[in-house]
């Protein structure tokens, strides 16, 4: 495993909530990843822990082989990938995201 491939890991693993995306919370770079933090913001995370795939092409490469996912942003709770924008405003609408969440004790 690259050291990327380890910062992440470690990264998904140790932190509850984690949102890779284009940008950062107070500024998204991308229509996307503005509507992730929009989406997690409305199912009451706080404390949004994301990491910024435009300061470091490695991790922006790495992620995605990660997660063997094309795409940014790219949501993580507990370890496990949940999916991007799409499959976020999925699962909020369904009320599954925020369940989610609150069952980590994100609410």
């Amino acid at each position: 495993m690259s050291d990327v491939q380890q910062w992440i890991k470690e990264t998904v693993t140790s932190t509850p909530v984690v949102l890779f995306m284009k940008g950062t919370a107070q500024f998204p770079q991308c229509g996307f990843s503005g509507r992730a933090i929009q989406i997690l913001k409305a199912c009451g995370v706080e404390n949004i822990a994301t990491v910024n795939v435009l300061e470091d092409a490695e991790v922006r490469q790495g992620i995605k082989e990660y997660s063997n996912w094309p795409t940014i942003p790219q949501l993580y709770v507990r370890g496990e990938f949940i999916g991007g924008s799409d499959i976020m405003s999925e699962m909020y609408e369904s009320g599954e995201l925020k369940a989610l969440l609150a069952n980590n004790g994100q609410q």
